[in-house]
């Protein structure tokens, strides 16, 4: 009976394997979960599911196979007179507070309200949509699916008018995590660590349990080690294009910029306006008059150093191709001479950019700085994050 589920992941995409497959019969076979959908999802996404950024996937396919579930109706395959009182119970006491508990007695307790509901089965014939009393789709009957019982019985609907019942696979907590959509600075920080290169340096100051354990046995007497912390060596310059068209994309920077924060002690960074030229600049409030030599980072920050470029690279093409292109000032020497240059000196430098990649092929400019960055322009996605940082990984 799974096997449409399990083929409708593979055809999502999600990498499932038949041993996965297997995996979640195995647990239905032992009964690790009884008349409990919520219990069911949990066990398919652990059984199913093997990264994080297949999750969301999987909540809309499995929304879509066990509608029915969910959505019990006279149409409906699903037997719903014999829903076991055990399930429905066990559900109620879970979402219930000690308000709608005393709600529930008042009204004449859960026993009450599932004997109605039974006597209730029993009598409708048919689909019913509206009313105060029959089971259905519409109406305010506490068993309806617009209906008010805090006990939370809700067959027939699609969404919740008073947001009671628990669908977890709808609400999408995982969204987020899908590899085609934009970052939040969690996901970040979780791609951001394949950049990492882990060394021991300082003074020994962690406590070594491994180190003291081997030296104890061997002197036959209490030998405490310490030894240096483990710290990232990973050295990264970040450039910010600042302004213009840049603006409708300040939450995902600030939000890529916190987390690399977060990720990395060596971190400097610099902000720029549509393309580097002779000169960036740290405070945006000070662009003008406290600007730095792009010169003078270069000679300050060794070739050990990884470079990330984050902008939209979306203008004029004089600004990248001549000299006196630039919005801002008269530059000297054109865009491209100083990216050729910022190349030569971070052969590893990559190109992130928030613009959706199915549209970089409208805009000349993003395909030049894309050319001149040898491909390796990605957009600002998690996927093309963890293909950014794959790349700055790469030995030359």
């Amino acid at each position: 009976m799974f096997i449409p589920f399990f083929l409708e992941l593979k055809a999502a995409r999600i990498p499932v394997s038949l041993r996965e497959y297997l995996s979640l019969l195995e647990g239905m076979d032992v009964h690790l979960v009884d008349y409990d959908v919520e219990g069911f999802y949990y066990l398919a996404r652990a059984a199913m599911v093997k990264d994080e950024r297949h999750i969301d996937r999987f909540d809309q396919v499995f929304g879509h196979v066990f509608k029915g579930v969910e959505a019990v109706s006279g149409e409906s395959a699903v037997d719903v007179a014999n829903i076991p009182e055990e399930w429905l119970r066990r559900l109620a006491e879970k979402h219930l507070n000690d308000e709608e508990k005393k709600l529930v007695e008042s009204l004449g307790g859960f026993e009450k309200l599932m004997e109605t509901l039974k006597k209730r089965l029993e009598e409708q014939k048919g689909r019913h949509q509206g009313g105060s009393k029959w089971i259905g789709t519409g109406g305010t009957s506490p068993f309806g699916a617009y209906g008010y019982n805090p006990e939370g019985v809700r067959i027939g609907q699609e969404g919740s008018r008073h947001r009671r019942a628990v669908k977890v696979w709808d609400k999408r907590e995982f969204r987020n995590f899908d590899d085609s959509i934009e970052l939040g600075t969690r996901n970040i920080k979780v791609a951001l660590k394949r950049l990492r290169r882990w060394v021991r340096e300082g003074a020994d100051e962690e406590f070594d349990l491994g180190g003291t354990i081997k030296s104890t046995a061997e002197h036959g007497y209490l030998d405490v080690q310490t030894r240096p912390e483990r710290r990232n060596a990973v050295k990264l310059l970040m450039f910010f294009d600042v302004g213009g068209s840049m603006d409708d994309h300040i939450r995902i920077v600030e939000e890529l910029f916190s987390a690399a924060r977060a990720e990395f002690r060596q971190l400097e960074y610099f902000y720029f306006h549509n393309c580097v030229y002779e000169g960036v600049w740290k405070d945006n409030r000070r662009r003008h008059s406290e600007v730095i030599p792009t010169y003078d980072v270069l000679h300050k920050y060794g070739a050990d150093y990884k470079a990330i470029f984050v902008g939209d690279a979306s203008m004029s093409p004089y600004e990248i191709a001549y000299p006196g292109g630039a919005v801002e000032h008269w530059n000297a020497e054109a865009g491209i001479v100083w990216l050729q240059r910022v190349l030569q000196h971070w052969p590893k430098a990559v190109w992130l950019n928030p613009v959706r990649e199915k549209h970089w092929g409208y805009t000349h400019s993003i395909q030049m700085v894309r050319d001149i960055f040898s491909e390796r322009m990605f957009p600002l996605t998690l996927n093309g994050l963890e293909k950014a940082t794959r790349e700055l990984s790469r030995s030359r």
